[in-house]
């Protein structure tokens, strides 16, 4: 028998063990239609996010759902080894012992990174044992194991030798903290307070200065010239003169270009190619020299003379001060400017010029978009808003700077001859391996993540599940990776497998706090899953996430609406336990007949939910299933239909009792079925209890089915008796009757049988009559109306008496509120919220008033 309190915690220990050893989430049954779903990987630098849990919670949903249905359900495990945020973590470790990685050399460190690996997978595997997923692991995948590895390197080698990947000298984002090389969307920009400072430069040979405004004054060091538009008759005649750097004294030709704009600013640039984008295109034009003046940790460098060695920004104000000495400042202004950021560190990105490997995108982005315009061929985006935002990006792409100066990642799959320095470009190093040396950096983390659908199926190997669950049927992401991940597989998959990667891409929005905020460490709001689960147990928190969000937008998190999905849960083990309280020795279940009036009913209604339930699911819209099933639960099932059986189920007719114990049962395991894939735990713990045995799943159950020939005629009378009852008690209690208190009542415009007069008795105390001399109270209804004895509702001659008192009481205030806002003194003195509050006093005074005069018809 079912516990007589709900603990979550007690349901949820040891069952999803007890999942795996009977190895119900394997996939591989060839009889069923296949569905793929690869999890999106979490990376191993620590815990799950409630983001992660949302991942995972659509993501098992969609898994038990379809499992139900009957398919062959494959859902890949895995984890991103997550490149710099990893390395951080293990430097991080590293430097509380007292070592660095440079110390231990590149394979000691890797050794150390493996087993912060699988000490922090482990963890990962827990909290996914925690959150109930049904995944095989039979088929769990690491983005650094050897097949995934080597599949890296195969797609490397393939760009390479289509000239799709080069290497070249760009100005890139440089994060000085990891000492890498990040990709234009790993960068973040904020508005932050800086100045814009006005400085004073001589130009050679003449007593005439010049004023130029620069926001970043430490990278003067790397000006080669200054820069004017061509067009423009204030300043153009300054081009083939020269100008003094006041940093370092150097002499800087002044070029025309026409990239500077006229009126801007001062109107006059320096340029320093290797420090920023827009100059170093300037400098290509221009055939310029761009000499770096920093080194990889954003100290300036050699050529920076006195200032070598310091900080970029410390020497910015050691800078300024040596102009305000030698005259050259002239003024600094607050600004606020948009500065990018380090995704992963945090710390102020440096442009800076370094040779990398990139990805030439636009011929990979064309294919995409070519895809696209094909139904057949495209990506179905939910909701659909969604694929102008992933086209867009595509059409508007730049090319992928790949390679990362980390140790921790995929190497390189390059080689260079010791003495040619001739480049070798293979998935295997050379041979004479004596006489090569292989490239230094790592690829960006999103490479190999971007061949994530693909290569966890055995790709480049043409495998049996490649073969039979490819391309995967959902990814379910948020809005936030469209550009760093959904784009990246797209691409790939196009080029590699000439498909879509996922058949449908649903996207989920963040997960904020319960004042709307994003959660971040900054703010202190972020919350940790597993202490909500520890809390209010798994499946409190799959409930919760799952039918409280709306594909596409951000939801805000609720310790309310948490318990209020909690209590649902407790309302269902109650309405289980009773159903099972009642079953007795001699009882064997039979499917039910379904022949009373209130069996009917309720069969009636749970069609309407199976098929109305399984409509939503299809669509992704979990959040209107999921509370199109809890509605049936609390409202039709526990609220009235259990209440209906309580007499049949204390019946002397033993043959009653347990036609309506094969009804609840069959109900109730229907109920358990369409909750299942949002609530596995509790509903597997009620249907062994059903079973009377642990050896038996709902996990491997049949999703319901519509029950044939249910009559409707029976369905809307019971539904006439609910609107009655539901009505009676609104009127016991305005009018303070007790309910054991029997009421005579008249019904117009519908038949009463026996049986439904017997629940409308048992429930409401309610007396049919065919007819009365006594004044009535009459109650319209959907059917027709309902006509109550006045005088056993209520005191006609003091209830009028009060109403009208509080008709003059309302008069006054409604005379009181116009005259107020018919004061134009008023109205154009006081605050505009003073004024709001006294036009919804006047409307909720005048409703009320209205309302009054129609009850006082029924007094009159």
């Amino acid at each position: 028998m079912l516990a007589q309190k709900y603990e979550p915690n007690k349901v949820e220990e040891g069952k999803y063990q007890g999942w795996l050893d009977h190895h119900y989430f394997e996939c591989g049954d060839m009889s069923k239609k296949p569905y793929c779903i690869v999890i999106p990987p979490p990376n191993v630098t620590g815990k799950l996010h409630l983001g992660h849990a949302m991942d995972n919670t659509i993501q098992d949903l969609l898994s038990r759902y379809h499992r139900l249905k009957g398919e062959d359900v494959l859902w890949v495990p895995g984890m991103d080894h997550a490149g710099i945020a990893t390395q951080a973590k293990v430097d991080a470790r590293l430097k509380e012992q007292g070592v660095s990685r440079y110390d231990l050399g590149r394979e000691k460190f890797l050794e150390k990174a493996w087993e912060w690996k699988h000490e922090y997978s482990d963890f990962i595997r827990s909290q996914w044992a925690k959150l109930g997923i049904s995944v095989d692991y039979r088929k769990e995948r690491f983005t650094l194991d050897e097949g995934l590895s080597r599949a890296v390197a195969q797609v490397f080698v393939t760009y390479y030798k289509e000239g799709l990947i080069y290497q070249g000298a760009r100005v890139i984002n440089w994060d000085p903290q990891a000492k890498t090389a990040l990709s234009n969307i790993e960068v973040i920009h904020k508005d932050v307070e800086g100045y814009m400072y006005y400085l004073k430069y001589n130009l050679v040979d003449s007593d005439e200065t010049i004023e130029v405004a620069t926001t970043r004054p430490e990278t003067m060091f790397g000006d080669v010239c200054i820069v004017v538009n061509p067009n423009d008759e204030e300043h153009n005649y300054l081009i083939g003169k020269k100008a003094i750097n006041p940093a370092n004294g150097m002499e800087l030709p002044i070029i025309g270009d026409e990239y500077i704009e006229i009126g801007f600013g001062t109107g006059i640039m320096k340029c320093t190619p290797a420090h920023d984008p827009n100059d170093y295109q300037i400098a290509i034009r221009h055939h310029l020299e761009m000499p770096v003046c920093m080194n990889e940790d954003a100290t300036m460098n050699e050529i920076c003379g006195e200032f070598n060695g310091l900080d970029r920004y410390e020497c910015r104000e050691k800078l300024l001060e040596k102009f305000k000495k030698e005259g050259a400042f002239i003024r600094a202004d607050k600004i606020m400017h948009s500065v990018g950021h380090s995704e992963r560190t945090g710390v102020m990105i440096e442009p800076y010029l370094s040779k990398q490997w990139f990805v030439k995108m636009k011929p990979l982005a064309d294919e995409v978009l070519k895809a696209q315009e094909k139904e057949e061929s495209k990506i179905n985006f939910y909701p659909k808003r969604f694929e102008k935002t992933f086209n867009g990006w595509l059409e508007n792409i730049e090319d992928w700077c790949i390679s990362r100066q980390l140790w921790w990642g995929h190497r390189i799959p390059v080689w260079y001859h010791n003495e040619t320095g001739e480049i070798y470009c293979e998935v295997d190093p050379p041979k004479d391996i004596e006489n090569y040396h292989q490239d230094e950096d790592v690829l960006d983390t999103w490479f190999s993540s971007a061949l994530w659908p693909f290569t966890t199926l055995g790709w480049p190997d043409k495998t049996e599940d490649l073969d039979r669950y490819f391309p995967t049927s959902c990814m379910v992401t948020g809005y936030d990776i469209i550009f760093f991940w959904v784009a990246r597989m797209a691409f790939s998959a196009r080029h590699f497998m000439n498909d879509v990667p996922f058949k449908d891409c649903l996207i989920h929005g963040l997960i904020r706090d319960e004042k709307g905020r994003k959660m971040s460490k900054s703010l202190g709001n972020g919350i940790d899953p597993i202490d909500l689960i520890n809390q209010y147990g798994c499946d409190t928190l799959r409930l919760f996430l799952s039918t409280n969000s709306t594909p596409g937008l951000d939801m805000n998190y609720s310790t309310e609406k948490m318990e209020a999905d909690w209590n649902f849960i407790n309302k269902l083990w109650n309405a289980s336990r009773y159903v099972l309280m009642n079953v007795d020795e001699d009882y064997t279940y039979k499917k039910p007949e379904i022949s009373s009036d209130i069996d009917n009913w309720i069969a009636g209604k749970l069609n309407q939910v199976i098929t109305s339930a399984t409509a939503n699911l299809d669509k992704y819209e979990f959040g209107i299933a999921g509370n199109e099933i809890m509605n049936f639960v609390w409202n039709d099932f526990c609220s009235m239909y259990i209440e209906f059986t309580k007499t049949s189920l204390n019946s002397d007719d033993i043959n009653v009792k347990h036609e309506t114990l094969n009804t609840l049962i069959y109900v109730l395991e229907a109920i358990l079925k369409l909750l299942h894939p949002f609530i596995p735990f509790v509903t597997e713990e009620i249907y062994q209890e059903i079973h009377q045995s642990k050896e038996v799943s709902i996990c491997i159950e049949s999703w319901p089915l519509v029950i044939e020939g249910i009559d409707s005629s029976k369905t809307d009378s019971v539904d006439s008796i609910i609107e009655i009852i539901k009505q009676t008690r609104e009127i016991r209690t305005e009018n303070n009757i007790k309910p054991s208190k029997e009421l005579n009542i008249l019904i117009d415009g519908m038949n009463m049988t026996d049986s439904l007069s017997s629940i409308l008795y048992k429930m409401t105390k309610l007396i049919i009559i065919k007819d009365t001399a006594e004044e009535t109270i009459v109650r319209p209804t959907s059917f027709g109306k309902v006509s109550y004895i006045m005088n056993e509702i209520v005191d006609k001659k003091a209830e009028l008496e009060k109403i009208e008192k509080e008709l003059v009481r309302l008069e006054g205030e409604i005379k009181r509120s116009r005259g107020m806002l018919s004061n134009e003194k008023f109205v154009a003195k006081a605050p505009k919220e003073k004024v709001e509050e006294e036009k919804t006093k006047l409307l909720n005074y005048q409703n009320s008033y209205d309302m009054l005069m129609e009850k006082k018809k029924d007094f009159e």
